[in-house]
Order: C-alpha cells, then sequence, then structure tokens
C-alpha cells in the first residue's frame, strides 16, 4: 500500500489518496548470470516472462576470465569417473544434454572451438563468442545486473526475491549462484544460505581445484618452483596423469588441481616416471643416475635426495639403492592443505542430491524451487567438466520447466 499527497489550494486542504502497487510477478526468475544460469534461460520459453538477476555489471564474468579468457568449454571424453558426486544424477543430466549436444549446439550457431591436447575443447578467438551467443538465446529474458541478492522467501505459491535494490516476485525460482571461489567476481555462499532457508541439506562449500601446501619433510618441492613434469597422482580411488608444477606455495598444475578434488585429508601418491621404468633406465649404465632420468636435472637430484639416494653410476648401484629409486615410482605424502578460495578454480559441496528431483533438478520439498550448476554438489575435474555440468544442469532444468 502506498500514500500519496495530493494539495488542493482553492479548498485549502490536503487530501491523502491511496491507491495499491501492484508487483509485476514473473513466471520464472533466475538467481546468477552465469553459464548455468544463461543457458537454462536460452532454453526456457519465450512465452514465459524471465528475469536473470546478477550481482555483476556484466553477465559470464567466470565464462570471460577462465582459460586465459577462451574458455575451456568441456572435454573430448566426459565420463561419470570425472566427477565427484551423486553418479545417479549426473548420468540423467548428462544424458540430456551431452558433450555432443553442446557441440552440436555451439557448432550450429558458428562458435568455433580449437582441442588441445587431444582432449580439451577452448573457444577458438575469445570467451566472448558463447558468452555472446548464451546473451542472443536468452534474449527474450529481462536481464538485472549490479543487483545482490539478499534471500528468497516463498508466500503461497509466489516466491519473493529480496536484492539490495529492492524486490522481485516470480511463480518459479532456479538458483544458479555458483560457488564461493572467484569472490572477485561476486561468488558468494548466498545459493547455500537460501536452501538452508527452506529446509534442505547442503554441504558447504570448501575449495577445489585448487594448488596443495606441503609438510615440512616436502618443502624441498618449493625450491623447484617454476619447474613441472608429467606425473601420475593417486588419490583415494582416483588416478590422475597430467602435468604437475611446484610452487612457492606448494604444488599445483593440472594434475594436482583434479586430485585435489578427491583429497580430504592423508596420503597421495606420485609417479614422477609414468609409463617408465627406473630400474630399466638406469640398467647397466655408466652415466650418473641424473643423467639418464628423463626429468630435467634439477628434479632429478631433488628426487633422488627426498628418496634418500645418491646421485651415483648407475651400474654401481646396490640393491637397497635400487629399492630406494623405484619409490619414485610412488612417492607417498600427506599434503598439509590447500591454497584456499582465493586460489581455487571451484567450490566442492552444494545442495545435496538428495534434495533434487534427478530428472527437472527442483527440490522435492520446495515445488517450483530448482538449483543448478555449482550450487548443486557435483563437482568435475579440471578439463572443461565444470562447464559441461552448467550447461547440461541449465538445459535439463529448462527443458522440465517447458
Amino acid at each position: 500500500m502506498e500514500f500519496v499527497a495530493h494539495s488542493f489550494s482553492s479548498l485549502n486542504v490536503f487530501v491523502i489518496i491511496a491507491y495499491n502497487v501492484v508487483m509485476k510477478i514473473y513466471d520464472i526468475i533466475i538467481l546468477g548470470a552465469g553459464a548455468s544460469g544463461l543457458m537454462c534461460a536460452a532454453n526456457l520459453s519465450k512465452k514465459k516472462s524471465v528475469a536473470i538477476i546478477d550481482v555483476n555489471e556484466k553477465p559470464a564474468k567466470k565464462l570471460k576470465i577462465s582459460g586465459g579468457g577462451k574458455c575451456n568449454i568441456t572435454n573430448a571424453s566426459v565420463k561419470l569417473e570425472n566427477f565427484d558426486g551423486e553418479s545417479e544424477l549426473i548420468a540423467k543430466v548428462l544424458k540430456k544434454f551431452s558433450r555432443d549436444k553442446l557441440l552440436e549446439w555451439l557448432e550450429r550457431n558458428r562458435v568455433e572451438l580449437e582441442l588441445r591436447k587431444g582432449r580439451y575443447y577452448f573457444c577458438k578467438h575469445s570467451a566472448d563468442d558463447i558468452i555472446e551467443l548464451l546473451k542472443r538465446s536468452a534474449k527474450h529474458s529481462e536481464l538485472i545486473l549490479n543487483h545482490k541478492v539478499i534471500s528468497v522467501r516463498k508466500d503461497n505459491d509466489i516466491f519473493t526475491v529480496a536484492t539490495d535494490k529492492g524486490a522481485m516476485q516470480a511463480k518459479k525460482v532456479v538458483v544458479a549462484t555458483g560457488g564461493e571461489s572467484f569472490k572477485s567476481i561476486g561468488a558468494s555462499r548466498i545459493g547455500l544460505e537460501i536452501a538452508k532457508s527452506f529446509g534442505l541439506n547442503v554441504k558447504e562449500f570448501t575449495p577445489a581445484l585448487v594448488g596443495l601446501t606441503l609438510q615440512k619433510e616436502q618443502f624441498w618441492m618449493k625450491e623447484l618452483s617454476g619447474l613441472s613434469c608429467y606425473v601420475q597422482i593417486k588419490v583415494e580411488d582416483r588416478v590422475i596423469d597430467e602435468e604437475m608444477l611446484f610452487a612457492h606455495k606448494g604444488i599445483s598444475g593440472p594434475a594436482v588441481l583434479s586430485a585435489s578434488l578427491y583429497w580430504k585429508k592423508g596420503e597421495i601418491s606420485i609417479d614422477f616416471l609414468p609409463n617408465k621404468s627406473v630400474l630399466e633406465l638406469t640398467k647397466a649404465s655408466k652415466k650418473l643416475i641424473s643423467s639418464v632420468l628423463p626429468l630435467p636435472k634439477r628434479l632429478a637430484k631433488a628426487l633422488l635426495n627426498a628418496v634418500g639416494c645418491k646421485d651415483k653410476e648407475c651400474n654401481k648401484l646396490t640393491k637397497e639403492e635400487k629399492a630406494l629409486l623405484n619409490n619414485l615410482h610412488n612417492y607417498t605424502f600427506a599434503p598439509a592443505g590447500n591454497f584456499g578460495f582465493t586460489k581455487a578454480e571451484v567450490s566442492r559441496g552444494g545442495v545435496l542430491a538428495e534434495e533434487l528431483d534427478f530428472a527437472t533438478l527442483e527440490a522435492k520439498k520446495v515445488k517450483n524451487l530448482y538449483f543448478i550448476g555449482e550450487v548443486v554438489d557435483v563437482t568435475g575435474e579440471l578439463g572443461g567438466y565444470n562447464f559441461q555440468w552448467a550447461f547440461s544442469s541449465g538445459y535439463c532444468c529448462a527443458k522440465s520447466i517447458n
């Protein structure tokens, strides 16, 4: 109810006129203009009134900065094993909008991609290509930027979304607010807070796809900062083959980032010579061990020191020294922690799968409330898997709403 005062000078009195202000009720409000939110909007019926609310001044900021501005959109091989989460939910969502369907959609809309290392699909020119496609495809939606979502409530069948610049209402709400990493572009835990306010169970966000810090015994790795090598890392029941980077804070690079997704506490094991045999490499050679290992010499010497083996002529190795040398295939230690949210690519955790309808991503306890993208407890390895999940979950949600 709003009151407006009108002055009638001839009567020298004030007449107060009251009238009701009717707030527009959208069919759907999407919270978050990232990959999942925009993909959802792009696939919603044009007959529906849709608003997308985002805290930033521009949409798709994470897409824009990912992959050096070229955005690793998906991977040549997308399997359930590449994700940490409820496998049945992941399988259903990926089946509805697979990697092949994503690639077909991009090709149909003339977004050129390039395949790196035979695995990683990046935008050939710029992430702007896919951002512009998403914006074009969602142009029937009202894009409301620079609005910070504070809370969501439901009265009868209508949701009210409170922001720092006023409230909006809708019949359905899609939460696509992402995780807690990249706070510099507005990342927050608002999605979890909304879920909890409706009584949904969540797993708190923790940093994922992030470098690992070291115990004192592994500080020798810090002295190799800037060096990288191809390794195989075993963590829990996972095996990851990729490049590892030695950093001044600890260890990083693609192999470590993916390993961090599965590491909670305890030990990891690194094979510094995957697909090779250190005993075969050093067999009957008169050269020094550090000279025959296919690694940077500085790294080779540091590794020998770490496993307690002197750098000597290969043909003079004792049985005990060969056993020590074999530890290069299984260097086991417990990381101290990780680099934190400021360095994390994504967040692990979110709304638990058990709270959602696997076919629609609607909350079982709250009709017409949906959760998609990173705010759901599904996290992919490094390599385009998280954007694939974002696009697939956004698409599935939209189709179920339609």
